[in-house]
């Protein structure tokens, strides 16, 4: 059994992208590990929205991403699954929800981290 990697071996993975300003920007500095590893998750779905005709009428691009699935793709509880949710949407404003009605998925914005940041900082610098 080989217990290091060799050459280009460690390229073989796939892997999630969360971005680095999640970690070592002030505002996002607060959420939790596991919120700013769903929205690594998210980013990969919204990148998919386009190929599915995913957008409003404004253009703004949508996902589908259910309570149930964020449980089996993070492994957490249901209760986990909502309040990591709620770290993004309303601690870091990093997505939004909105309701579909009865019985349909929420329709998820995943809002872009680097344009949030912009007008935040912004805000700061005119104070």
């Amino acid at each position: 059994m080989n217990d290091y990697y060799y050459g280009e071996q460690i390229d073989n993975f796939t892997f999630y992208r969360v971005p680095k300003a999640l970690f070592t920007t002030p505002r996002y500095k607060m959420l939790s590990a596991e919120a700013k590893i769903l929205y690594g998750l998210l980013l990969v779905r919204a990148a998919l929205s386009p190929r599915n005709g995913w957008k409003d009428e404004q253009g703004r691009i949508f996902i589908y991403f259910t309570v149930k699935e964020i449980m089996e793709e993070v492994g957490c509880s249901k209760q986990k699954a909502i309040r990591l949710l709620d770290e993004l949407a309303y601690k870091a404003d990093l997505i939004r929800r909105v309701k579909q009605g009865q019985g349909k998925p929420n329709r998820i914005y995943v809002k872009n981290f680097s344009e949030r940041w912009k007008i935040i900082r912004s805000t700061f610098q005119e104070v």
